[in-house]
């Protein structure tokens, strides 16, 4: 399996998301434009490094997708909020044919992890969802699985936080089978950039709105 690990500014929390790896899945980190030589830790620890100039993270995403090569990819956030040791759990569905599609469902290992603003907007969004699409998430989580030729299928055409929502609804519309388990969500290793701050939240929220409009207005 590849795993497409967005990264921007995470030379912190490499060691442990490379070094938790689990065998027989390997790293794809994407290059956001970081200043804090995240590419070079990257490397050095053993990850396929890809660059992209292009900021946001639907661009970051779309380039691992691009750049991988196994039948099943997984996207995973670089921060050190999961525990890339709980892939196995996303995968196994997907390579069982019991899924097309399946995420992590965030439990936070600390209050801290997941702050209330962010978990608020969640919410609300996996509740539209599940009103006009009929899937039963409970939450959006950024660590999936799915088959890559069928996720290029998909043509997502956002690069910014919308990706993951699109990813969802195009999925949806196309009648995948669609699910969910938990996995640990612990606090992230160094400063947010999204979910942490309420600015960071409006902007997802923003993007999120935009692809929502144009998949079902």
């Amino acid at each position: 399996m590849d795993v497409i690990l967005p990264c921007l500014d995470e030379a912190a929390a490499l060691p442990f998301v490379l070094g938790r790896m689990p065998a027989r899945y390997r790293a794809i980190v994407v290059d956001n434009g970081s200043c804090d030589g995240s590419p070079e830790v990257a490397a050095r620890l053993g990850a396929v490094v890809v660059h992209e100039p292009r900021r946001g993270f639907g661009a970051a995403c779309h380039a691992g997708l691009l750049a991988a090569t196994a039948d099943v990819v997984c996207f995973l956030d670089c921060d050190g909020s999961f525990d890339p040791a709980d892939l196995p759990k996303v995968t196994a569905p997907v390579l069982a044919g019991q899924a097309d599609l399946f995420l992590g469902q965030r439990r936070p290992t600390s209050r801290s992890a997941w702050p209330p603003h962010a978990r608020l907007a969640n919410r609300l969004l996996t509740h539209r969802i599940r009103r006009t699409t009929g899937v039963a998430l409970r939450d959006l989580g950024p660590m999936r699985a799915a088959r890559r030729t069928a996720l290029l299928d998909l043509e997502i055409t956002d690069r910014r936080f919308g990706y993951p929502l699109e990813m969802v609804l195009k999925a949806a519309d196309a009648g995948w089978h669609i699910g969910q388990t938990d996995v640990p969500y612990a606090p992230r290793t160094g400063k947010s950039k999204v979910t942490g701050t309420v600015g960071g939240t409006v902007k997802a929220v923003g993007d999120m709105r935009k692809v929502w409009k144009a998949a079902t207005g």
